[in-house]
């Protein structure tokens, strides 16, 4: 995909960014890493749980501290909690996503800290995976994942990014105060347009971005 006349590259998160991933994806994830804990940790449920939420809260992914802390494959680990035999019943597609990242002036990618294979597959039931440059995933990022600045250093390598002329869009506070000192313009989705240190637009839906659009220079 070429840069439009805006130059302007738009960094989209994934989950509860594109999609809605609370109703089904999240709780489906949620059992699974438990349950990974449960089986390669040799824990009972509830040590699973806990361990797994210390790690989200202490590293923002449960796979950073299995790696730092028990020597966790991190593909393996990623493999099997990333396992969705329905998953085209649980991606939820708002309607008239398409259009609007159609009226985006620049480029599109996604940085998440899924996995690719997880990742290319929710853009296609999405609809819209023609429509991205590409995924970078947990995987291009060296397994550190947001909001840890060296994934993001690592994305601007790989597409020969410039922060200033990046906006991204997520749904995770932290994410984008990393994005914000890295020199990055930002968007929070899913709040209401209230003023939040280390956030320049707030929306309540990737939908709402056309017309934000031109608070980063663009119509």
């Amino acid at each position: 995909m070429s840069m439009s006349r805006s130059g302007l590259t738009w960094v989209f998160d994934l989950d509860n960014t594109l999609h809605n991933a609370s109703p089904h994806i999240f709780p489906h994830l949620n059992r699974a890493m438990t349950q990974y804990l449960q089986d390669h940790l040799a824990l009972d449920e509830m040590e699973a749980d806990r361990l797994r939420d210390h790690y989200w809260q202490r590293y923002g992914a449960t796979l950073q501290g299995l790696v730092r802390h028990h020597g966790t494959s991190p593909d393996h680990f990623l493999w099997h909690t990333h396992q969705f035999p329905d998953l085209d019943r649980m991606v939820l597609r708002a309607r008239g996503l398409r259009a609007a990242l159609q009226r985006l002036r620049g480029k599109r990618v996604v940085y998440t800290n899924a996995p690719a294979f997880y990742a290319e597959a929710v853009l296609r039931l999405l609809r819209i995976d023609d429509l991205f440059a590409g995924v970078f995933s947990i995987e291009g990022a060296g397994y550190r994942p947001k909001p840890d600045p060296q994934g993001f250093y690592r994305l601007f390598r790989a597409w020969r990014l410039s922060p200033q002329r990046c906006v991204m869009v997520e749904d995770t506070l932290g994410n984008l105060r990393t994005a914000k000192r890295l020199g990055m313009k930002t968007v929070l989705v899913g709040s209401a347009s209230r003023r939040v240190a280390g956030v320049d637009v707030s929306v309540r839906s990737v939908l709402e971005l056309p017309r934000a659009q031109r608070k980063f220079g663009t119509q």
